[in-house]
């Protein structure tokens, strides 16, 4: 099982010692870094910018959303950084949701999967460079036909030799259809909040795609699957649960509009509908606190390893003979020798003695925050 790295979303600005967990994990022999894109930083720029710092770590967006750009811009983003990293790029793309694509980049949302299989054309036909660059659209029409144009619009070839031809294009999906279409068109799938009751489900979905992929697509052998999967090695499992529940809660209640949310649609797949209408029902309301600590343990369970490193061992089985072939994890630079070592088979020894400090550090991270908030409110 390989391993890898995610910077997360940013807040008020980069998160803070991301260079350092960058290179860290560069250092434990970790595969690959993953940004994100949302409403607020790209993906490319983060990843440019850590990225000079690394010389092995492969580098992904995880995800460049569809909408962002398009697929000539991100064709050319992604061979730009290819050259820059000396091959190290892989090109994560996803669709994102109906709020996002109209609410943010003022375009319209309908059709996702075939616009998916549009843009990744387009995106191939550049790096290919063996002649200019036509799509008959609907979605991505180049040349540009519409009755607004000025006629003048001619295919065109990128003037820059790619360094790869072969950039691996990565589909973040969620659902059967469009699970099934990563594995006929592209080179990984970036699946979130997959659980092991749904790994099963998974494979089946993965299998109607690649009975479907192209001979001249790399062989389903190479195909990567990359699940970001929350690891908290701790020796408590609710208080390791209690870092992961806003997150879900983030997602469940908060990444989609009721009755179109994704994220909603995948723990509903596993059963747990009625802890998806609280959950949401209290993030919409503006009660986010109450919505992550309606997230039932159990759930996070299914889609986290959390608890004892010996614990962790015993569940990580299931996820090593499943289609997964990286994990991407999220923590602080000084536990990714800890989570290495629970995954990797490392000493057990130290990563308790890891786990053990790992809740030190949190529970001095906790308090200094709950200090700075008393004083925050006592100046008020």
């Amino acid at each position: 099982m390989k391993l890898g790295y995610g910077v997360g979303y940013w807040k008020q600005g980069p998160p803070a010692g991301a260079l350092r967990a960058i290179r860290t994990a560069e250092r434990l022999g970790f595969d690959s870094v993953w940004t994100a894109e949302a409403y607020g930083s790209d993906a490319f720029t983060p990843l440019a910018w850590w990225g000079s710092r690394t010389s092995r770590i492969q580098l992904g967006t995880g995800i460049a959303q569809l909408s962002a750009r398009t697929p000539t811009a991100a064709a050319m983003a992604a061979l730009t950084l290819d050259h820059l990293s000396g091959g190290r790029v892989i090109l994560g793309l996803g669709a994102s949701g109906p709020q996002v694509v109209e609410g943010w980049y003022g375009q319209p949302y309908p059709k996702p999967l075939a616009r998916t299989r549009e843009y990744i054309d387009i995106v191939r036909q550049v790096w290919a460079r063996e002649a200019p660059v036509t799509s008959d659209g609907p979605h991505y029409a180049l040349p540009y036909r519409g009755a607004d144009g000025s006629g003048l619009g001619k295919p065109l070839k990128a003037t820059v030799h790619p360094l790869r031809r072969d950039i691996p294009i990565y589909l973040a999906a969620s659902g059967p259809k469009n699970t099934a279409l990563a594995a006929e068109i592209a080179d990984g799938w970036l699946p979130f909040l997959l659980s092991r009751k749904g790994l099963q489900d998974a494979r089946t979905h993965l299998e109607e795609g690649f009975a479907l992929r192209a001979a001249d697509r790399a062989p389903r052998e190479h195909f990567e699957v990359a699940l970001q999967l929350p690891v908290i090695p701790h020796p408590d499992v609710e208080t390791a649960a209690d870092m992961v529940r806003p997150l879900i809660a983030l997602y469940v209640g908060g990444m989609g509009a009721k009755g179109a949310n994704f994220y909603r649609d995948a723990i509903d797949r596993l059963g747990y509908e009625e802890v998806g209408e609280t959950i949401q029902g209290l993030y919409l309301a503006g009660r986010k606190a109450e919505a992550a600590a309606a997230v039932p343990t159990k759930l996070v369970e299914e889609i986290a390893l959390i608890g004892r490193p010996e614990k962790i061992r015993d569940e990580l089985a299931e996820w090593e003979e499943s289609v997964v072939t990286t994990m991407v994890v999220q923590a602080p630079a000084f536990a990714l020798r800890t989570i290495r070592d629970v995954l990797q088979g490392g000493s057990l020894t130290r990563a308790k003695l890891g786990a053990l400090a790992f809740a030190y550090a949190t529970r001095r991270q906790a308090a200094r925050r709950e200090s700075r908030q008393t004083a925050s409110h006592a100046r008020v």
